[in-house]
C-alpha cells in the first residue's frame, strides 16, 4: 500500500496546532470544565498539547493512537510541557480497545475531543483498507437503501455514534472536527437513538485554509448526560470560531431543516407531491448503454458502429445537461425495460439487432457490480416504470448547489431518458406540466425546498425534499404559460433560480 492510499485508510489529515488551541478556547468560553480529556485518535498530538494549555483544572489527559511513531514524536513533545504527568499516552486501534473497560477507571467529567478519519468506508474498499469497524447496518436503512449508495457512509460517523455510547453512565462532552454532513446524520441519529444529547452546536471551520481540502467541516460540539430522552429540536450554527451569533437549525415534523424561521414560515406547505419525484435511470454500463450520434452515425461509449432498431433507444440528458441548461447532445440511451423486473428475453423476437447487440456485450452487463442486479432479468436497468415513457417532464439535478428546475418535452416524438443524478416528475400534457413548474419556482416553493437544502452535501437535492411539498396548497394561478408547440425535436422552457440565503452549516 502507498503512502497515499495510507493516509486514505486512516483519514490522516492531521489537526494544526493553532487550530486545536482555538477549538479549546472556544469550548473553554462556552464553559465547558472536563476532568478528563480524552483524545482517542491523537495522531501527533495537536489537541492533546491544547487540552494541556487550556484545561489546566482537568486531572488526566489521555491520548490513544494507532500509530506508534506518531506517538514516540509526541511524546518527544510532551517533554517540555509543565504538568506533564497529567497527560497519558497510549497506543490503540479504535475498533479494537475496550473502552468501556478502559474509561470505567476515569472519574468526574469527560471531554472527548479530536479529529477523527475523514474517510468513507467506499473509499477504504478502493484501496482494500482495512480501518474500518465490523460490519452492520447502524443505519437502519432499508433493505434497497442498505445495498446502493446510502449505505456508504463516513468512518467518523460510526465512530461518533460509538463514542455517544461511552456517556450511557456519565455526564460529559464531545468535540469533534468532522464533515458538516457527517454533523447532521450524527445528531439526527442520537435523536433517534436516545443517545442523551441534551444540547449541541456546529461551529464552521475554513478546511481549505487549515488543511488544504475542499469540504465543508466543522467542530461538532455535543452536551451529553446518562438517559437524557428528549434530544434538542434545534441547535445553533456559527460561521466560525469568532462568531458567537450562531443560526438556528434543528427538527421540525421528523426533518432536518436547515433554515427554521424560513420553514415555519411555509411550513403549510408540507405534505406530499401530488406527482412522485423519481431518480433517472440506473445502469452502470455507461460505454454499452448510453450512446452517440453523429454524421458518422450512432456510436457507443467504446467507438463501435452501433445499428440497432429504434424500439429501445430514447434520448438522453444527463445531470450536467440538465443542471446547466444546456441543449440536447444527440445523446441516446438504450432502456430494454418498461418496468423494473420485466423480463428481457422478448427483445429477441420484437427487435433482434438490439438483442444482438446486447448479447454481444453480456460479459460487460453481467459483470456489473451493484447487487441490485442480482435476480432481475438479464439487462436489467433501474429507475424504469409508467412514469418514465410520459412525454412531458420536469427536471432538476440533484448535485448542483442551486435548484435549476427544467421543463423538458420530448424530443423526435420520443420520451427524454435521464441518468441517476436527475430528478424528475413526469405528465401527459404540456398544459399540466406548465402548470406545476409554476407552482414549483415561485417564490414560496423555494422558499420550503431551500429552508430543507444543506448545500454543502455532495448531493444536496434529495427526492425526500422535493417529495415533502405539496404543491397543489400553493395559491398561483394554474397558468399554461403559452399554448402548446406540437413540436417534438425541441427543449421547452428552463427555469434556473440562484441559491437564497440559507442557514450555512
Amino acid at each position: 500500500m502507498t503512502s497515499w492510499e495510507q493516509r486514505v485508510e486512516f483519514g490522516d489529515f492531521q489537526t494544526p496546532d493553532s487550530l486545536a488551541v482555538r477549538c479549546c478556547r472556544r469550548l473553554s468560553e462556552l464553559g465547558i470544565r472536563p476532568d478528563v480529556v480524552v483524545e482517542p485518535t491523537c495522531g501527533t498530538g495537536a489537541f492533546v498539547v491544547a487540552a494541556a494549555a487550556e484545561f489546566p483544572e482537568a486531572a488526566e489527559i489521555l491520548g490513544f493512537e494507532i500509530n506508534g511513531s506518531y506517538l514516540e514524536a509526541l511524546r518527544s513533545r510532551l517533554a517540555g510541557i509543565p504538568h506533564s504527568e497529567r497527560l497519558q499516552l497510549e497506543q490503540a486501534d479504535f475498533f479494537d480497545a475496550d473502552w468501556n473497560d478502559r474509561l470505567r477507571k476515569v472519574d468526574g467529567s469527560l471531554l472527548v475531543v479530536g479529529n477523527f478519519p475523514w474517510v468513507t468506508n467506499a473509499a477504504q474498499g478502493l484501496i482494500g483498507g482495512s480501518n474500518l469497524p465490523e460490519k452492520s447496518n447502524f443505519q437502519h436503512h432499508s433493505g434497497f437503501d442498505a445495498i446502493t449508495g446510502k449505505a456508504n457512509f463516513d468512518i467518523s460517523e460510526w465512530m461518533l455514534l460509538e463514542v455517544l455510547r461511552w456517556f450511557r453512565e456519565r455526564r460529559g462532552d464531545i468535540a469533534m472536527l468532522v464533515k458538516t454532513a457527517v454533523a447532521r446524520k450524527v445528531l439526527a441519529q442520537a435523536r433517534a437513538q436516545h443517545l442523551g444529547v441534551y444540547d449541541a452546536l456546529m461551529i464552521r471551520i475554513d478546511t481549505k485554509r487549515e488543511f488544504g481540502a475542499s469540504v465543508d467541516a466543522c467542530l461538532l460540539v455535543m452536551r451529553v448526560a446518562p438517559g437524557y430522552e428528549a434530544p434538542p429540536r434545534e441547535y445553533t450554527v456559527y460561521a466560525s470560531l469568532d462568531d458567537t451569533q450562531g443560526r438556528q437549525v434543528g427538527h421540525r415534523s421528523g426533518l432536518m431543516v436547515a433554515d427554521l424561521a424560513s420553514f415555519d414560515a411555509c411550513s403549510h406547505l408540507l405534505g406530499r407531491s401530488p406527482v412522485k419525484w423519481r431518480s433517472g435511470v440506473k445502469h452502470d454500463a455507461v460505454q454499452v448503454m448510453e450512446l452517440s450520434q453523429s454524421v458518422q452515425g450512432m456510436r457507443n461509449g467504446l467507438g463501435e458502429a452501433v445499428e440497432i432498431e429504434p424500439t429501445y433507444v430514447f434520448p438522453l440528458m444527463k445531470g450536467s445537461d440538465v443542471g446547466s441548461e444546456k441543449a440536447w447532445r444527440n445523446k441516446y440511451l438504450v432502456v430494454p425495460q418498461r418496468h423494473v423486473g420485466e423480463p428481457t428475453d422478448g427483445i429477441e423476437e420484437t427487435a433482434p439487432l438490439t438483442w444482438a447487440y446486447l448479447q454481444r456485450h453480456a460479459s460487460a452487463l453481467d459483470a456489473r457490480g451493484s447487487t441490485v442486479y442480482a435476480g432481475n432479468p438479464r439487462f436489467s436497468v433501474f429507475g424504469v416504470g409508467d412514469y418514465a415513457f410520459r412525454p412531458w417532464r420536469i427536471a432538476v439535478c440533484a448535485l448542483y448547489k442551486s435548484l435549476r428546475f427544467r421543463l423538458v418535452g420530448p424530443i423526435e416524438g420520443r420520451p427524454v431518458m435521464f441518468d441517476d443524478t436527475v430528478y424528475y416528475i413526469s405528465f401527459e400534457s404540456e398544459q399540466e406540466a406548465r402548470s406545476v413548474l409554476d407552482k414549483l419556482s415561485s417564490d414560496l416553493a423555494l422558499t420550503f425546498f431551500n429552508a430543507q437544502i444543506f448545500w454543502d452535501e455532495k448531493r444536496p437535492i434529495k427526492t425526500s425534499i422535493l417529495n415533502s411539498l405539496d404543491w397543489s396548497r400553493i395559491g398561483l394561478p394554474a397558468e399554461t404559460m403559452g399554448q402548446e408547440s406540437g413540436t417534438s425535436r425541441t427543449l421547452e422552457l428552463s427555469v434556473a433560480h440562484p441559491r437564497r440565503r440559507r442557514v450555512a452549516s
